[in-house]
């Protein structure tokens, strides 16, 4: 895991092709107020997407529009992705084509 000295989310800004994105945490406690050990963790495919990149170059060297942008929810593999931590929260990055829905309502 990377360990950068940025101090907020806002100074990364992905390139080309890249997404920041902030993956959703695990309930810890039931509504009813039990707490849930073994959902610290857990790692949910649900994510929100903090910031995107441009988008990357094809063959003809037009620029490929990004199918996401910040604020969208989205569903990741179970795998892949740089993990970040900036200070005691942690992002990842992933490419645009790695993301495998984007969930409306």
């Amino acid at each position: 895991m990377a360990s950068l000295s940025i101090k907020n989310i806002k100074s990364l800004v992905p390139l080309l092709d890249r997404v920041v994105i902030q993956r959703a945490k695990a309930e810890q406690k039931t509504a009813s107020g039990i707490f849930l050990p073994s959902a610290a963790d857990k790692t949910l495919p649900e994510a929100t997407v903090i910031a995107a990149g441009p988008g990357a170059r094809d063959m003809n060297g037009q620029i490929v529009p990004m199918s996401v942008q910040a604020g969208d929810k989205v569903l990741l593999p179970s795998f892949g992705g740089q993990t970040i931590k900036i200070g005691e929260e942690e992002y990842a990055l992933f490419r645009d084509a790695e993301i495998l829905a984007k969930v409306t309502e």
